[in-house]
């Protein structure tokens, strides 16, 4: 069954693409966490993180490669940003589609609630 991610990569369902390759697509988030919030999505569709195989190293590895670039773009690379890849319901995956979110644009803080 298709993604809502996967639509976004069809152009299906407008949204504010970023980047795109063959390989991954980059689009603004719709509910931003942060004043940049950007979700880089492999062109594939891999559920979860626990679906990664070998085949796809050289993919994952280019999600960090544009996120380097998105983020050098965005104006963000030297004041830092973070990277968050959630798996399954307990890490607080909500679309079963692999994906990068990148945030930054303000200090973030902790990583977790305490």
């Amino acid at each position: 069954m298709s993604t809502i991610f996967s639509k976004i990569i069809a152009r299906e369902i407008p949204s504010e693409i970023v980047y795109q390759d063959d390989t991954v697509t980059a689009f603004k988030d719709i509910h931003p966490s942060a004043p940049v919030h950007i979700l880089i999505v492999p062109n594939k569709e891999i559920p979860t993180v626990n679906d990664v195989t070998s085949d796809d190293e050289a993919g994952m590895g280019h999600l960090f490669v544009v996120a380097k670039q998105i983020a050098r773009e965005q104006g963000i690379a030297e004041s830092g940003y973070r990277l968050i890849v959630n798996c399954r319901d307990d890490g607080g995956q909500e679309v079963y589609h692999l994906h990068m979110h990148l945030l930054g644009g303000r200090k973030l803080g902790p990583m977790l609630a305490r």
